[in-house]
């Protein structure tokens, strides 16, 4: 299929940089016998899955995954303690503090509650110095998380003393995977389930979908005006998503929005589209990656800056372009950091004449693949004219330091 150049869609209102060449994803497992402020028979205890699912050089990212395998709870408090001198930078799905070495995170408003067996998953971005090893301990609600149940019932006494037995029975199990590291050149990671849907999604401000695949929406081809995904409202952040065909127009971002650890198996009509008017809207690509955009990965019809980071590419035709004919002109700017770009023919198309620009470091490209397209763009109804390519000091900015050739 030939690439096609930028054509308006419609708004919908509704690794260490091998460091250590691998991250660390840590299941604590064991059983706690707790007595005393619970009813009779009260059953408590707790799993966490922690995995860093992006690293390089001095920063990280991670998801801690808490299973509640006791009794409901309404609230809750999560505690663990780095061993390397790690700092949390910034949360999602919770509220935290850190001192010293003890990192505590509290719910957030809307995921105070966890049914018996249910999950929730915080997540964050920490910075770290010489290693950062994951932790080997968590505790919830002040009960450490071993991964089993126990059911306990308090003693009966005329005095004022409470008995209290406790057994615990410790394992820890740690493997090593490459999920994703920060020059975007880690495995592609495997689903955790599937959600078949054939309407948008609301994804709000905020949408963890646990690494589910969701797939369901248009023909699976790269048709114009097919349905998103999801639509993720101004300032919110959808992550932890895998997308599948038939995928239609992938995701809709309305105004400024993070997309984060998203990976698009085979992109439909365009993997995202970033729709704000406003040129003061941000738009960030965190992680993950698409593979089959025989025309374009992600589509800039809005204003603002785009900045996709950590972030690879397969068999695509375009990774970034700038609409050239949309019904409104605007300024548009992309930001690539830590791409890898596999049979893929371009990374980025911009429109010269109304001021775009595209920034580039730590590219890796494998195979034949320009860096910077440039294009004069055109009124709606007309067709966009290529008008050159290549590094230039003024819109397409990087220099050859910036790209390795693979």
């Amino acid at each position: 299929m030939s690439l096609r150049t930028g054509k308006r869609k419609r708004t919908l209102t509704g690794r260490i940089a091998a460091i250590t060449a691998a991250a660390s994803v840590t299941t604590v497992t064991a059983a706690l016998v707790v007595v005393g402020g619970q009813s009779a028979y009260a059953a408590v205890g707790c799993r966490v899955d922690y995995t860093v699912t992006n690293q390089w050089s001095g920063g990280f990212g991670a998801n801690v995954t808490v299973t509640n395998l006791g009794d409901a709870l309404s609230s809750w408090t999560l505690e663990w303690n780095f061993t390397a001198g790690q700092r949390v930078d910034q949360l999602w799905s919770g509220e935290f503090s850190q001192s010293g070495s003890t990192v505590t995170v509290k719910n957030a408003s809307w995921n105070g509650s966890i049914a018996t067996g249910a999950s929730v998953t915080p997540g964050f971005n920490g910075t770290w110095t010489g290693s950062n090893p994951a932790p080997t301990s968590f505790k919830l609600n002040g009960v450490t998380c071993t991964g089993s149940p126990s059911s306990t019932s308090p003693s009966t006494s005329t005095s004022t003393s409470t008995s209290t037995s406790t057994t615990t029975r410790p394992t820890t199990t740690t493997t090593t995977s490459n999920p994703g590291g920060g020059d975007g050149s880690g495995p592609w990671p495997a689903d955790t389930g599937s959600v078949h849907q054939t309407t948008t999604k609301d994804a709000g401000t905020f949408f963890d979908g646990g690494m589910k695949r969701y797939y369901g929406i248009g023909d699976g081809g790269q048709g114009e005006s097919q349905d998103p995904m999801f639509e993720v409202a101004n300032g919110g952040t959808i992550q932890n998503v895998i997308i599948d065909a038939p995928a239609g127009d992938g995701i809709h971002c309305l105004g400024t929005c993070t997309i984060r650890n998203v990976w698009w198996n085979d992109v439909g009509e365009d993997a995202a589209t970033f729709l704000s008017p406003s040129s003061s809207a941000t738009y960030l690509v965190d992680g993950g990656g698409a593979k089959s955009g025989a025309d374009k990965v992600f589509q800039h019809n809005g204003a603002g800056t785009l900045t996709i980071r950590n972030f690879q590419v397969h068999s695509s035709g375009k990774l970034y372009r700038a609409c050239g004919n949309c019904t409104n002109s605007y300024q548009r700017h992309v930001v690539m950091d830590g791409i890898t770009a596999r049979s893929t023919k371009v990374l980025a198309g911009i429109n010269t004449n109304w001021g775009d620009t595209a920034r580039f470091s730590r590219i890796t490209v494998y195979g034949s693949t320009t860096i910077c397209e440039k294009y004069k763009g055109v009124p709606k109804g007309s067709e966009p004219t290529k008008i050159g390519e290549g590094a230039d000091g003024v819109n397409c900015l990087y220099s050859p330091s910036d790209i390795t050739q693979r």
